[in-house]
C-alpha cells in the first residue's frame, strides 16, 4: 500500500490546553439525570492535586428527532465535550441483528439509516481521548502531492453517542476549538444558544465531498464490537496511472467484563482490477490498545489505496483476554466506492 505524509493545517489548529485546568474525559458521574455536570475529574498542572468542577447541566436526550446545530454535549463513550455542527443520514449495516447471516457481504446485509453529526471537539479534552483527534484527512490540491492534510479536532459522532447539556460557564469559555467562533455565533434567546454562520454553510457545502459520511458497518465477536466507517478522499495521477484514496475509522469497544488487548492485525484488501492484498502487523498505528471496563473503546483512523474506482476490505484483529484466551475479531466487510468529480481539495 502506498504511503502519504501527514500534515496539521496550520491555520486550523486546536489552541494548546488550558494551563490550569484539563478535563479528563470519560469520568462522569451525575445525582440525577437533569441535574449538574458537576462530577468530571480535572487535573492542575501537578498530577497529584485533582479537584471537581462544574461543566453544564444535562438536558435530556432526543428520542425522536435530531440535534440542533450549536447543541453542546459530552460523547456517551469517550467523554469528550463537542459542539454539533450539522448531521449526516448513514445507511448503517449492523451485522449483529438477528436473522443475518454473518458471513455474507457488506451488500448481502440489510442497510438502515440512521442519523450521525459532524462536531468539533474541545481542544482542551484532545489530550485524553482514546481516539485520533486529526483523524478527518484530505489530499491536497496539488495532483502530484503525496501529502495528506488533517483538520484537528473534527469528528463523526452517532445520535446515541450524544449527552446534549446546557454550559453554566459563559460562552467565551464554553468550548475552545479555533473553528467555534468562526461557525457559530452566541445567541441567548435561541436554544441551543449557539447559531451556525454564513462561514459554516459555506464551508459544509464546499467540502461536502470529503466529508460525507455514507456507510457505517458493525459486527460483534466475543463481545468485542467493531464499527467500520469508510470515507472516499479522492484520486492522484501516479506513474501514467490512476490511483484512488480511502480513510477509514475503526472503533473498537469491548462490551465483556474481561479486559481484553488488539495484538495482531490481518487485512485482506480486494481492488475491481483483479487483485487481491493481504496485509499483517502487529497492533494498529503503532499501538496495541486494552480495551477494558474502565476504558472500553479506542478509535483510530487508516488509509488504502487502489488502482481502481472501487474494491472491498475485510480481516480480523487477534484478541487476548486477559484470562489469556486470544481469538480472532472480525473485522466487517465494507465497500471501497469512489465518486465523480470528487478530487481532494484544500478545505477553506
Amino acid at each position: 500500500m502506498r504511503c502519504l505524509s501527514l500534515r496539521v493545517l496550520s491555520y486550523i489548529l486546536c489552541p494548546k490546553p488550558a494551563k490550569h485546568l484539563t478535563l479528563v474525559p470519560g469520568i462522569l458521574r451525575t445525582k440525577t439525570w437533569k441535574t449538574y455536570i458537576a462530577k468530571r475529574c480535572l487535573h492542575y498542572s501537578s498530577p497529584c492535586l485533582t479537584r471537581l468542577a462544574e461543566v453544564g447541566k444535562l438536558v435530556s436526550p432526543k428520542i425522536q428527532g435530531q440535534y440542533e446545530t450549536g447543541q453542546l454535549f459530552l460523547h456517551r463513550v469517550f467523554g469528550y465535550r463537542g459542539v454539533i455542527l450539522f448531521p449526516w443520514i448513514a445507511r448503517v449495516y449492523d451485522r449483529d441483528l438477528p436473522n443475518q447471516n454473518k458471513d455474507a457481504s457488506s451488500r448481502d446485509v440489510k442497510g438502515c439509516t440512521h442519523a450521525y453529526y459532524q462536531v468539533l471537539i474541545d481542544s482542551r479534552d484532545c489530550p485524553y481521548i482514546r481516539a485520533q483527534t486529526e483523524a478527518v484527512t484530505f489530499l491536497g490540491n496539488q495532483e502530484n502531492s503525496r501529502s495528506l492534510y488533517a483538520i484537528p479536532g473534527l469528528d463523526y459522532v452517532a445520535h446515541e453517542d450524544i449527552l446534549p447539556y446546557n454550559s453554566t460557564e459563559g460562552p467565551s469559555v464554553a468550548l475552545s476549538h479555533e473553528l467555534f467562533d468562526k461557525f457559530l455565533s452566541y445567541d441567548p434567546v435561541k436554544e441551543p444558544p449557539y447559531i451556525a454562520r454564513d462561514t459554516l454553510r459555506a464551508w459544509q457545502e464546499k467540502n461536502h465531498p470529503w466529508l460525507e459520511l455514507s456507510d457505517v458497518h458493525k459486527e460483534t465477536t466475543e463481545n468485542v464490537r467493531v464499527t467500520v466507517t469508510p470515507f472516499y478522499m479522492g484520486c492522484r495521477e501516479s506513474q501514467n496511472s490512476t490511483v484512488f484514496w480511502w480513510r477509514y475509522c475503526i472503533r473498537l469497544e469491548n462490551l465483556g467484563e474481561l479486559a481484553v488487548q488488539l495484538r495482531e492485525r490481518h487485512w485482506r484488501i480486494f481492488s475491481l482490477s483483479g487483485t487481491l492484498e493481504t496485509v499483517r502487523g502487529r497492533g494498529v498505528v503503532g499501538q496495541e490498545p486494552l480495551l477494558s471496563k474502565t476504558q472500553p473503546a479506542f478509535q483510530y483512523s487508516s488509509h488504502v489505496s487502489l488502482q481502481a474506482p472501487s474494491g472491498h476490505m475485510w480481516g480480523t484483529f487477534r484478541m487476548e483476554r486477559e484470562d489469556g484466551y486470544t481469538f480472532d475479531c472480525r473485522i466487517p466487510p465494507f465497500s471501497l466506492e469512489s465518486k465523480q468529480d470528487s478530487q481532494g481539495n484544500t478545505p477553506s
